[in-house]
């Protein structure tokens, strides 16, 4: 069971049983950790088809010493001569030269294969609500600015005690060249429909400068 499938020469058959083994369980483990992990949709997609596109390249250039050089300086060409990319082009990309690897080598049905049914997978992942959590959309980033004279540790113990469920601070930086603290909260509403109140409330204790609610998303490296 734990020995490797292939034989000296990959069959369709022992591909196409690697190929669906690393999807499932691709999709497995992003559906997994997006009980964790702040993420939007894409990220969650990416990670569940970058086994089965590290894999289709492997499988390709296994044993030629050669063809992994040539991918890797391609790779290398692709990935750092260019703009830095969101992470679903990068895996566009990916899809594309393990592709190119594939007809590279003279496998052209695979190269087309490739193509075509990657293509179809980011389609229907995509389409599928499978990463989406009610936990996600409900937590918020609130940016609050104040003046560097207003003692930030416990003003808004009282607005935040009454509308919010949980209020934690992810970050204090100066701004406007020092005369201003801007603080970020990851919050959590009582009451959605109360959102206002909130921002009313704050606005008379941080001398109505700029307060700002946004989706929450944990810093994450691009891929």
């Amino acid at each position: 069971m734990f020995n490797s499938i292939y034989s000296a020469t990959v069959t369709p058959v022992q591909l196409l049983l690697t190929a669906a083994a690393a999807l499932c369980s691709g999709v497995l483990y992003s559906w997994l950790i997006s009980f964790r992990i702040r993420a939007n949709r894409r990220f969650f997609i990416v990670t569940s088809v970058l086994p089965l596109v590290v894999g289709l390249v492997l499988t390709f250039i296994n044993g030629n010493i050669g063809a992994g050089i040539a991918f890797g300086g391609a790779f290398a060409l692709t990935r750092f001569r260019s703009a830095q990319g969101t992470s679903d082009e990068i895996t566009a990309v990916l899809i594309a030269m393990a592709a190119g690897c594939a007809f590279g080598m003279g496998y052209a049905a695979y190269g087309v294969l490739i193509l075509v049914c990657m293509g179809l997978i980011l389609l229907a992942l995509s389409g599928v609500k499978l990463f989406d959590h009610s936990s996600m959309h409900s937590e918020k980033l609130l940016n609050i600015t104040i003046p560097e004279s207003l003692d930030y540790t416990r003003a808004f113990e009282e607005p935040f005690a009454r509308y919010l469920e949980q209020a934690e601070n992810v970050g204090v930086k100066t701004t406007g060249m020092g005369s201003m603290y801007r603080l970020s909260f990851k919050i959590r509403m009582r009451n959605p429909a109360e959102e206002k109140k909130l921002i009313d409330e704050l606005r008379t204790r941080n001398s109505n400068l700029e307060i700002a609610v946004l989706p929450y998303a944990e810093p994450q490296l691009q891929l």
